[in-house]
């Protein structure tokens, strides 16, 4: 049977029928109807098109036809459970081991960044047979009941923290407890987690907060973690399930960017490395995989690594390199964070700019001086950029006044013109900034926002 379309009033008044309402749209107010899309552009049931500022998941650019034909090709031949034997799971293991430390050499494929994490902390706790995790306040790392545990964007809102959690600083040196004046705030965030150090399983971290408000993590930071928590005989998780696969341009992977001689553990990935299509995986060393091992249980993943999955994932390495997409972050990125302090330099409102690659954070405050935020004009922002320049993009952070910048990684330098002029016009005509009054806002943590 055909699929069956319908007005957007309809489809909306359906969805709210039968849909969860807790699975939030973008834009509850007025959503967009999203009909197609290509490259870094989605277009509506009226064929008007939107720039994507949001996607990463769609890491190569929507429906990118060497990933679609991958695809096709691959499902026109076979697509089985991954406990047959089969070439394409090995190929792209060691396709992926190439990207990595040689250390970390031993891969579970699965179908999900939560299903990764979730997995992750399974490997942890075997091998360290410990229960206790530390997490970097604001973490988000999935919606499994085991991820919401650890991660405190969602606990708090909810049964509250478990007494084997221990929740750390988040090392955001614009308006944490160590600032950039810091002689080593690297040295200072670490020494609060080797504080809580006590038989723990592992240390938890996005290699670049994201929820927590597209954070860059002070230079050491990890590393220091990293001999604190092996010195406790735990083991450190670089979850790189929103920054893998190039996005910072520099390197393959966010975790580099604090050093080669920093590696971590157990390393997590999402959907990214399927261009938007569910696979995921956890690549860990040989001795942590020993260990899970050992506990006689065996582990299998139906779907996790299937042909076709793997096939996608292939293609979305040669796009990679043969459309030279790291390259095109360092530059396109770099063009957007200059716009961005330029703007900053203009409009008193634009406290701090942030980033690496086409991770990119433009975070808005009333008060340059007291950091005070900014949360009602962020809204704005975002409200008029989708209405008056078709820009789609969203907020974060822990109270929603970071402008996120993480699209599909075929941004280009004009798109990043167009928003940067688009925000200055927003806010020279909405703002009359500089500010002259700040806003009073209630700085209690957001309660209302779902992931």
């Amino acid at each position: 049977m055909a699929l069956q379309t319908f007005r957007k009033e309809e489809t909306l008044a359906m969805r709210e029928k039968l849909i969860g309402r807790s699975c939030r749209l973008f834009y509850s107010d007025d959503p967009v109807k999203i009909v197609r899309a290509r490259g870094q552009y989605l277009f509506d049931e009226n064929g008007k098109r939107y720039l994507d500022c949001i996607s990463n998941v769609h890491h190569v650019g929507h429906c990118h036809p060497s990933i679609t034909k991958a695809a096709a090709a691959q499902m026109d031949l076979l697509n089985t459970n991954t406990r047959f034997l089969h070439d394409s799971i090995i190929t792209y293991a060691e396709r992926l081991a190439a990207t990595l430390p040689e250390k970390l050499g031993v891969f579970y494929f699965v179908n999900s960044g939560s299903e990764a994490n979730d997995l992750a902390l399974r490997l942890a706790r075997q091998y360290t047979q410990h229960e206790d995790v530390i997490v970097l306040d604001y973490a988000y790392h999935g919606h499994l009941t085991s991820l919401i545990d650890i991660s405190p964007y969602k606990f708090r809102k909810l049964a509250g923290q478990k007494e084997w959690v221990h929740v750390v600083p988040l090392p955001d040196t614009y308006r944490g407890m160590y600032r950039d004046n810091h002689p080593n705030p690297g040295q200072a965030y670490a020494d609060t987690v080797k504080d809580l150090i006590e038989d723990i399983s592992a240390f938890f971290a996005e290699s670049l907060p994201s929820v927590g408000g597209q954070i860059i993590l002070p230079q050491g930071y990890s590393a220091k973690v990293a001999e604190y928590v092996h010195a406790a005989g735990g083991l450190f998780v670089a979850d790189e399930v929103q920054t893998g696969f190039g996005r910072v341009g520099s390197h393959f992977w966010a975790f580099q960017l604090q050093g080669e001689d920093f590696c971590p553990d157990i390393i997590t990935m999402g959907k990214p490395m399927g261009n938007g299509h569910p696979v995921a995986c956890v690549v860990t060393t040989v001795e942590i995989a020993k260990a899970f091992e050992d506990n006689g249980v065996e582990y299998f993943n139906t779907f996790g690594g299937n042909p076709v999955s793997c096939a996608i994932g292939l293609a979305v390495l040669d796009v990679i390199e043969k459309e030279d997409l790291r390259g095109n972050a360092v530059r396109v990125g770099a063009h957007l964070k200059d716009l961005l302090n330029k703007l900053q330099a203009k409009h008193r409102i634009i406290g701090a700019v942030r980033g690496v690659g086409l991770f990119i954070g433009l975070e808005l405050v009333t008060d340059r001086e007291k950091k005070t935020p900014a949360t009602e004009t962020a809204a704005l922002v975002v409200k008029r950029l989708k209405e008056e320049d078709q820009i789609v993009i969203s907020t974060d952070g822990p109270w929603d006044n970071v402008l996120k910048f993480k699209p599909p990684m075929c941004f280009t330098v004009e798109d990043a013109e167009l928003v940067a002029k688009s925000i200055d016009r927003v806010l020279t005509g909405q703002l009359n900034t500089p500010i002259r009054k700040p806003i009073t806002l209630n700085w209690k943590r957001k309660t209302s926002k779902v992931c």
